[in-house]
């Protein structure tokens, strides 16, 4: 492809990420699977030069004063020659017009407002309260796996041989880290259910979910089942994992996963009864996503405080259904991928005044006993991962026990 071929297909994939409707993932996916012939390097331009311009997208904004796609684009190219880039071709992007190029000759030259240089909404920024981790929230982050049923080590060198070079993860003794971006779906390894992908804040989330087999569990807010495939590791097959979600289509990929991973001890169910007790009620709750946005920093931008007040509601909702489904000595294990306090520590604090019965497990008392490695954090009362504090997504976990 052309250049000016190459920034336009960068332009298509804006104009429909910009409507902040969908994740800018699926639409990147969709438009090359729709263009075959577009060769591997000009998707890796094209794929990495919109994640560039999603990362900047606060400060173009403020610099065209617009949110236009095309305005953005030609911003974020001010100092490329356009006689090259916009050269009009069949397939490349249009010449420049008149009003661009004097817009484009009066960027704003002001000083950024804190938020704006910290590449988040004004409000979502107000909430985070942190400029260090709402910049850390805007780099790239590493691509993290875990090893299943066989040691890391051992998978490490089974990657190895492939060609994929991964280090071992700081804290989880499953997890294995590249610094790249890795494409497995034809990796032996992972056809064969050696790996499975999770982030090391994930694994550490059900790691500490501290289950036994002759324990009765519930993940109640499975998802894709991720932390139920790797509870179900943890025992080795035994007991019996309840794997529930209100969307069960978010559920349709996991008997094939668990199949690929040897799992064998995941029951999924569409309601529980209301004299069902668990020892475990593991509550991976609906969120923001705000702790993954190294990943997906398009997802800041679709989030509105209505949204966040919805979810905000249903977290609360979900707490509550736990705590009536808990037997006498049991714990509720109530994690979110948010770094908004509002998600998390004001969720604990708040159902703890309601239901003075329960209180919060000391975690760094857990993670020792857990992980046999020191607590990294100061906070007992649960655990605040991060890009800064501990190099992965942001993730929550508190462990409720009932007195």
């Amino acid at each position: 492809m052309q250049i000016s071929a190459k920034y336009q297909a960068v332009l298509e994939i804006m104009q429909k990420v910009w409507q902040d409707q969908y994740p800018a993932d699926n639409i990147i996916k969709e438009y090359m699977r729709a263009r075959k012939y577009i060769g591997s390097k000009d998707r890796k331009f094209v794929t990495n030069t919109v994640w560039d311009i999603i990362r900047h997208r606060s400060r173009l904004e403020f610099d065209c004063g617009c949110c236009e796609p095309r305005m953005l684009l030609l911003t974020y190219l001010k100092d490329e020659d356009f006689d090259i880039i916009a050269d009009g071709s069949e397939y490349g992007l249009a010449p420049l017009e008149k009003h661009e190029k004097e817009k484009l000759a009066h960027l704003n030259e002001d000083v950024y407002p804190e938020y704006i240089e910290n590449e988040c909404p004004k409000w979502l920024y107000e909430q985070i309260g942190n400029a260090a981790l709402a910049t850390a929230l805007n780099t790239t982050a590493p691509a993290d796996i875990r090893a299943n049923f066989i040691g890391r080590e051992e998978a490490k060198d089974k990657l190895q041989k492939e060609g994929l070079f991964f280090s071992l993860t700081p804290y989880s003794p499953y997890g294995l880290r590249s610094e790249e971006r890795v494409n497995l779906q034809n990796c032996i390894a992972y056809q064969n259910g050696e790996i499975e992908v999770q982030d090391e804040a994930s694994q550490l989330g059900a790691i500490l979910c501290d289950v036994r087999q002759e324990h009765k569990i519930i993940d109640y807010c499975c998802g894709g089942g991720g932390k139920s495939l790797l509870l179900g590791a943890i025992l080795k097959n035994g007991g019996t994992i309840w794997a529930h979600d209100k969307n069960k289509k978010r559920m349709e990929d996991l008997p094939k996963r668990a199949e690929r991973l040897g799992i064998k001890n995941i029951k999924t169910v569409d309601n529980i009864k209301p004299s069902d007790l668990f020892d475990r009620f593991i509550i991976d709750a609906p969120c923001s996503g705000s702790g993954t946005w190294r990943r997906s920093p398009d997802a800041k931008y679709r989030l509105t405080p209505k949204q966040l007040k919805a979810i905000e509601q249903a977290q609360h909702e979900i707490l509550e259904i736990a705590a009536t489904h808990l037997t006498a000595d049991g714990r509720i294990v109530y994690m979110t991928c948010s770094v908004l306090p509002a998600e998390n520590e004001q969720q604990i604090t708040a159902f703890l005044e309601r239901h003075p019965e329960f209180e919060t497990v000391d975690m760094e008392k857990l993670w020792e006993r857990k992980l046999e490695i020191p607590y990294p954090l100061t906070e007992k009362r649960w655990l605040k991962c991060s890009p800064l504090t501990t190099n992965t997504d942001g993730f929550f976990v508190c462990v409720l026990h009932k007195k």
